[in-house]
């Protein structure tokens, strides 16, 4: 499997920095569906298109009735300015696969191919989810409404997926982990009413200002005050605004925060917990506070069996070397998050560090110089297409 994937990465690699060229933000990705489907064109697959998105979704059909089991890749990219670097740099102003999703879609093509062309041996079938709408906009989510989980007719039973990352690892390594991979991560928003006035006279009017700073800090003593520090929650404030001059107090200030929990328990009571310290430190001042909590991607969890079994296969593939088990969550968020809610699987990192670069200081994904090794798509390929294999062998 290593060695087919290892000869196919140049037609692979051809793939990806097609992609890279023409990076697309969102939910409707035409240049990307219209590469994806090209290159999945004489596979022999049933094909369909989403309805209210530009996903693709391709069912491989074994050569003997089985399970399903589904692989994922993500299609969008970013809009940040890619600074010069590579050949194949893209050519959208201000839009860049910074994230490594070109590396996701073709090398869930090139596991496509791996698999084809074993198609006699498999026994079952093989979802392949190309997903747009990955970075904020829940694509997984609209898949799974517009049935990609019983695409083969009947419903996956397992599910994988991977992630490419720019540093950290080096190109090859696969890390994982059982239980929490990936953080949850929502956005609260907090309005501080007061009685806008002369900065002169604060007490003439209801200065919002150090009400707001004041739920701030709040914030983050409420974190370790009312959740357990081996669950943690992690609340951090990225946009404060109020005001328009020194000498005038307004009517309003404005926070908004991210929030990131690592179970399901924490995901639950942190909307609660945080309403109520937002509004009652306003309360306190004579003010009042409006919360708008707003739910982003829930944990990514791995079951366990799938997990160890994501080990398994990374260790046969690879050898011992090639597997490393994650000590810790990552606290990003990822929409895979919805299908595992759905259906046992596992989500892995694999190293895309270019070489010469070093893993600990190279720039990581969403930076407009993050570089991913070419090289990491023949395991990625591999990988997936073996994952897939393993779990249709047990029927």
């Amino acid at each position: 499997m290593r060695a087919d994937a290892q000869a196919d990465l140049p037609r692979t690699a051809a793939l990806r920095h097609a992609l890279h060229r023409v990076p697309e933000i969102g939910l409707d990705l035409p240049d990307t569906q219209r590469l994806v489907l090209d290159a999945l064109a004489d596979l022999d697959l049933e094909v369909h298109t989403g309805r209210a998105l530009s996903s693709v979704t391709a069912v491989l059909r074994g050569g003997r009735p089985g399970p399903t089991v589904l692989l994922r890749g993500d299609m969008d990219a970013l809009p940040v300015a890619e600074e010069p670097g590579e050949e194949f740099a893209s050519e959208q102003p201000g839009v860049m696969h910074a994230c490594g999703h070109d590396l996701h879609v073709a090398g869930l093509v090139g596991a496509a191919r791996l698999l084809a062309a074993r198609r006699d041996e498999i026994a079952g079938s093989v979802v392949l989810m190309f997903q747009p709408g990955e970075e904020g906009l829940h694509g997984a989510r609209l898949m799974i409404e517009e049935g990609v989980l019983e695409a083969a007719g009947p419903r996956v039973v397992a599910a994988y997926g991977l992630h490419v990352v720019s540093s950290i690892l080096p190109t090859g390594l696969v890390s994982g982990r059982a239980g929490t991979m990936m953080a949850a991560s929502d956005t609260v928003r907090v309005t501080v009413h007061g009685r806008g006035g002369h900065a002169s006279k604060p007490h003439l009017a209801q200065d919002p200002v150090p009400v707001a700073a004041g739920i701030v800090l709040a914030l983050q003593a409420m974190v370790t005050r009312q959740f357990d520090v081996f669950d943690p929650v992690v609340v951090t404030v990225g946009h404060i605004r109020a005001g328009s001059r020194d000498n005038v107090i307004p009517d309003d200030a404005h926070i908004e925060a991210t929030v990131r929990t690592f179970s399901a328990a924490t995901h639950a009571a942190a909307p609660e917990r945080i309403a109520r310290l937002a509004e009652h430190v306003a309360a306190a001042h004579g003010l009042t506070a409006t919360v708008d909590y707003e739910r982003g991607y829930p944990v990514t969890s791995n079951d366990a069996g799938e997990a160890d079994r994501a080990e398994r296969v990374a260790r046969a593939l690879l050898g011992d070397a090639g597997w490393l088990t994650a000590g810790e969550p990552v606290p990003g968020a990822e929409d895979f998050s919805y299908v595992l809610q759905e259906v046992p699987g596992a989500f892995v990192f694999l190293g895309a560090t270019p070489a010469g670069d070093d893993p600990q200081t190279a720039p990581y994904n969403h930076s407009p110089r993050a570089r991913f090794a070419d090289d990491a798509l023949a395991v990625g390929s591999a990988l997936l297409a073996a994952l897939a294999l393993d779990r249709l062998a047990e029927g």
